[in-house]
């Protein structure tokens, strides 16, 4: 694969922009909440939504140069009938809620808003990513998470859907998926070569198999140690965007974090990402001035170990949110008003001889 110095072909893409689910979109951002926890087996992470904007989201997203539309949260309806199938546990509730949202998103897509999800659990990618792609069937995906999230019924140890989304999504594993009640509604829409992991660490064997089987890129924290993250999201972006442009999917999972920063999530694991890597991913996607999509999951208040640990993790997803819409480490706002000229000194001579 061909590099370049860092930011020369996506910073080029930006200039040249023309696609259409992108056109009408720069100036104007919406925000939608996913309060749901069925994905996975801990209580708590439905509050992910609201605990992010308490951590001033909004008042944060104000501050940039985009007109901000909070569409508050969905309604999700919980079925009480829900057995497990094939070992996958609450389907009908997830597949009904991915549907829910898959519509909420595809509508916002479309009327040209740059929509942020909030979870709720990751199992919330499929109707997402689906309801982005329902716009945009060419978008690409960066998943930036500690876990691979692409089992499927047959390889995941825990049945938990929130550990399978992105196996709904491949097209090439559609002969090994079975039909799971609730899920008639979608169907695969990815290819595996519009898909890049960033930040993993916890990978199932199943896992494994499928990402070197299907040859989908991806990038460990020992890729981040030996590469830097600078040539990881050169080389990112080389892959998604030298064929085309198209719109970006960030789907962030917040456990990408080192649980040091990110303490209040459902499944921690050491040895993650720096606030400065994971910053600087979202930097870069930003300014390809593609994002289209994204996704911010599994903040979970409950799981907190005191009010500083809670607050810490949501404001480092408010930190996260921001920065790829934009916000720059440079310590000047992103809109800046023109100044013909650099005001002169005041001259207070007159004042001194008084």
């Amino acid at each position: 694969m061909a590099l370049r110095g860092p930011g020369t072909l996506y910073r080029l893409l930006r200039s040249q922009l023309s696609h259409k689910c992108q056109q009408s979109r720069a100036q104007s951002v919406a925000v939608l909440g996913a309060p749901f926890s069925k994905g996975q087996k801990r209580r708590g992470v439905e509050h992910g939504p609201k605990v992010i904007r308490d951590a001033g989201l909004m008042e944060r997203l104000s501050g940039l140069d985009y007109s901000v539309h909070d569409f508050g949260d969905l309604d999700f309806h919980h079925l009480e009938k829900d057995e497990p199938y094939m070992g996958v546990k609450f389907p009908r509730n997830v597949g009904a809620a991915n549907k829910m949202l898959s519509g909420a998103v595809s509508r916002a897509v479309g009327a040209g808003h740059t929509l942020v999800m909030l979870g709720g659990d990751h199992s919330l990618a499929i109707g997402s990513v689906g309801g982005h792609a329902q716009q945009c069937p060419d978008l690409c995906v960066i998943w930036v998470d500690a876990h691979a999230d692409v089992n499927t019924p047959m390889t995941s140890p825990s049945g938990n859907l929130h550990g399978q989304p992105v196996a709904f999504m491949l097209k090439e594993l559609q002969d090994k998926m079975p039909d799971i009640p609730g899920f008639s509604w979608t169907s695969p829409f990815l290819s595996s070569r519009d898909l890049v992991y960033i930040g993993l660490r916890d990978v199932d064997p199943g896992e494994y198999h499928i990402m070197k089987e299907l040859g989908i890129q991806y990038f460990t924290m020992r890729d981040i140690d030996r590469l830097g993250i600078q040539r990881v999201m050169e080389v990112t972006l080389d892959g998604l965007l030298a064929r085309k442009q198209r719109p970006i999917h960030l789907s962030f999972d917040i456990d990408a974090f080192d649980p040091s920063l990110a303490p209040a999530t459902g499944t921690p694991v050491n040895g993650g990402l720096t606030y400065r890597e994971g910053i600087y991913i979202t930097e870069e996607i930003h300014n390809t001035g593609l994002l289209s999509v994204m996704d911010l999951v599994e903040v979970n208040p409950v799981l907190g170990a005191s009010r500083d640990a809670v607050l810490a993790t949501a404001s480092l997803a408010v930190d996260v949110i921001a920065s790829t819409l934009g916000q720059t480490r440079e310590g000047a706002p992103v809109s800046i008003i023109d100044i013909d000229e650099i005001p002169p000194t005041k001259d207070d001579t007159e004042q001194l001889r008084l």
